[in-house]
């Protein structure tokens, strides 16, 4: 669990203060990021953690 950092402003108020993105400046961010991680997208997901996430989908015991 993380400490709280009283440098850094919680979401909530880093929500209110901040005035929203532009469609253009959201849709600038949107495609820089996808080509930021288009190859991490596409990369084959490590066993183990395939192993983790079939077990998230097991029912409890």
């Amino acid at each position: 669990m993380s400490k709280p950092h009283p440098e850094r402003p919680s979401e909530t108020e880093r929500t209110v203060d901040a005035p929203p993105l532009s469609p253009d400046i959201r849709r600038h961010l949107g495609q820089n990021l996808r080509t930021l991680f288009t190859d991490t997208l596409s990369a084959p997901v490590d066993p183990r953690l395939e192993a983790l996430i079939a077990r998230l989908n097991q029912p409890k015991r």
